[in-house]
């Protein structure tokens, strides 16, 4: 089963190295691994889909709650949320083929990107179920580059999960407990 966390770690040099490793050294797999800044400049957040059962995925967290940097962890696996992948497909066009490609890609609400003499490079964001399909369907025409960007996601409504160096100053002010997310080992 494949298992989406999403780590916020403090925006250093060699947490994502230490990260990776962790799981290198677990014996996972790292099926997608997506890192940005969040919308505070001192946190990154990683979004890791790693393949698993329940238990092994209970270790995984407990052990990246281990690191020093990191801040907080939250398996959306099971959650109501939304996942993202992007992909940038260049695909082989000549003059009888073009208007083909073109229609896919408006069926699949994929963005034209360019047109050259040969080819064509559509921009896709969707789940990673319907690039696939995508890639899947303009394979036939000749694929001369693809380009994934891995999967990115947050829960869905309002609900934020908020890592510890965002809370306020305020003494005595206390982390809004969610009994879904791990807080620590």
């Amino acid at each position: 089963m494949l298992n989406t966390l999403v780590i916020y770690v403090e925006n250093k040099p060699g947490v994502l190295s230490r990260v990776v490793s962790l799981f290198r050294r677990r014996n996972f797999n790292i099926d997608s691994l997506t890192v940005g800044r969040t919308e505070k400049p001192d946190v990154s957040r990683m979004t890791i889909v790693v393949e698993g059962d329940t238990d092994q995925v209970r270790r995984i967290v407990a052990n990246v709650y281990k690191l020093v940097n990191v801040l907080l962890v939250d398996d959306i696996t099971n959650k109501p949320s939304l996942l993202r992948d992007l992909a940038l497909i260049k695909v082989t066009a000549t003059q009888q083929t073009r208007s083909q490609i073109l229609d896919i890609a408006n069926v699949f609400k994929a963005r034209v990107l360019d047109i050259a003499l040969e080819s064509i490079t559509v921009e896709m964001t969707g789940g990673e179920e319907k690039v696939d399909r995508l890639l899947e369907i303009l394979n036939p025409f000749g694929l001369h580059e693809v380009v994934r960007t891995g999967v990115v996601g947050m829960r869905r409504g309002a609900t934020t999960v908020v890592p510890a160096t965002q809370q306020s100053a305020t003494p005595g002010a206390q982390r809004q407990h969610d009994p879904t997310v791990s807080y620590s080992v």
